[in-house]
């Protein structure tokens, strides 16, 4: 690839970061990584009404907990060496300034124009043609007979500015022409211009629309791919017209699909989570007007690295049967050719199956300190007895959260037992075996899992019984319930004394 490559995660500051958003960072800075170029963040806030207070810094955690950090963004220096004017700022709102000199520029051109028709006009047109069962397009059929500086003279043009009559400036979308556009993913589509309408770029109150902001900042900011989700597809035709019109080099531009529902059925969305069960933001989300709060992956205990490998494969595929990436081993296999048309499911179960892999990848001694730091249970525990107990119980467990239910009997005597497992493995030969064993797990003197199994072992050679007969009333007595690592493992753990006195609590509970 030789121009250099720049690429931008654009978001709206109007709530939480969507893990669909997630998505498109994670791509757009795959690519810039892969090919040694910029990950810029740029703040889409033009839409004052919809900013929510505190979702700028979200996006920002989000990113950086994720471990795709930016280059380039709002209110940081420039990791890249690059001068930081010469790119930013880096939020439209503090950029407003230069973009109605540009929307100014493409009606000297001809390529745009001013529209002077009022809301109620509009809706008008609009109710007049549903009427006679038609769709009202304001464009080359309709726009010489509309309210605007192509129907009017230059001097009643004029005298509307000079009295300050509200209006928005649209784009002059060209009459029987077909547009080729092409895209990385989706390959070459043909469009036919009559069917576009004139969009407007400039609106009434002094802002510009998403669409001539989008373009004269990715000119600006020297952008070299734009990556971006699918719902963007039916703008690239104005996109288009818009670099023809300023003659404009084009960035490549890539259309990711859609993140689809558990079902496969419909875009992904909050609802699905509330109603399945599962996180749809990255991180924990307090609404500030309601003080509703939404789960995040983090807080829900997810590792980073599972939730980064997860997203990766929506959409993506590496042609190979590798399931398991790092960071740095996505960067290097990283083809946006190798990203889907279609849909991407949404599997909640498959999220879990990555966390239990990094689980296993995790160190002991790191998990045992937020283990300790969740359960006042563990307050006085030493936490390298807790770290080795981890160590054993971790292959079992999707999260930390589910430590305590996995190993509690490592750190307390069992109150109760298992009511149907007593009932059938508590017999009076159990109780017999169990009073004999005490004495010989006693008589161990080296007391280690192994040595404890090596005269466990033998003595149930020498009573010929089954190892059953011994090892489930055993189990039984030291965890409460059939579950748990190996019991020569338990028994080590928490003791000779503590294992003699929980097989006496199991017999004595018959």
């Amino acid at each position: 690839m030789t121009k250099k490559v720049r690429v931008r995660f654009a978001p709206s500051p109007t709530g939480p970061l969507h893990i669909g958003g997630v998505r498109t960072a994670l791509f757009n800075y795959l690519f810039a990584k892969k090919h040694h170029g910029t990950f810029i963040l740029r703040i889409e806030d033009t839409d004052q009404n919809r900013y929510v207070e505190g979702a700028e810094q979200y996006i920002i955690d989000a990113l950086n907990w994720c471990g795709i950090p930016f280059d380039e963004g709002p209110s940081t220096a420039l990791r890249t060496g690059s001068n930081k004017n010469e790119f930013g700022p880096y939020r439209q709102s503090e950029r407003k300034h230069l973009y109605k000199q540009y929307a100014d520029e493409l009606i000297a051109l001809g390529n745009a124009y001013y529209a002077f028709d009022t809301a109620e006009d509009l809706d008008f047109y609009r109710t007049d043609h549903e009427a006679k069962g038609k769709t009202f397009i304001y464009n080359w059929h309709n726009r010489l007979k509309l309210s605007n500086s192509l129907s009017l003279s230059a001097e009643e043009v004029q005298a509307k500015l000079d009295a300050g009559h509200e209006y928005v400036i649209r784009f002059k979308s060209p009459q029987d022409e077909t547009l080729l556009l092409t895209d990385i993913i989706r390959g070459d589509i043909k469009i036919d211009t009559n069917i576009l309408d004139d969009k407007v770029l400039f609106k009434s109150d002094g802002m510009p629309t998403y669409h001539l902001a989008n373009i004269v900042d990715d000119h600006l900011m020297e952008i070299s791919h734009v990556i971006r989700g699918e719902e963007w597809l039916p703008s690239l035709a104005l996109h288009y017209q818009l670099y023809d019109a300023f003659g404009w080099e084009k960035p490549e531009f890539a259309h990711l699909p859609l993140i689809l529902k558990p079902t496969g059925k419909g875009k992904l969305s909050k609802r699905d989570g509330d109603k399945l069960g599962f996180p749809v933001f990255p991180l924990q989300w307090i609404d500030p007007v309601t003080d509703e709060v939404s789960r995040g992956y983090k807080e829900d205990g997810y590792f980073t690295d599972a939730m980064i490998n997860f997203l990766a494969f929506l959409g993506w595929n590496p042609g190979t049967e590798q399931e398991i990436f790092s960071l740095e081993e996505l960067i290097h296999t990283f083809e946006l050719e190798r990203v889907n048309k279609s849909g991407a499911r949404f599997d909640p179960d498959k999220i879990k199956w990555f966390n239990h892999h990094y689980m296993q990848e995790q160190n002991d001694d790191e998990l045992a300190e937020t283990f300790k730091n969740k359960h006042s249970e563990l307050a006085e525990i030493d936490v390298n007895y807790i770290s080795l107990v981890v160590g054993l119980i971790k292959e079992r467990a999707t999260f930390i959260s589910d430590f305590w239910e996995l190993s509690s009997f490592f750190f307390e005597t069992p109150k109760t037992y298992d009511e149907k497992s007593f009932a059938k493995i508590m017999t009076n030969d159990a109780r017999e075996l169990m009073s004999e064993l005490k004495q010989i797990i006693n008589a161990v003197f080296d007391f280690t899992a192994e040595n404890v199994q090596t005269e466990v072992k033998t003595w149930i050679g020498k009573k010929e019984v089954g190892f059953g007969k011994v090892m489930q009333p055993l189990r039984l007595a030291l965890v409460g319930e059939m579950k748990g690592p190996d019991v020569f493992d338990i028994i080590y753990m928490i003791g000779k004394a503590e294992t003699i006195k929980r097989i006496e609590n199991v017999v004595s509970s018959l």
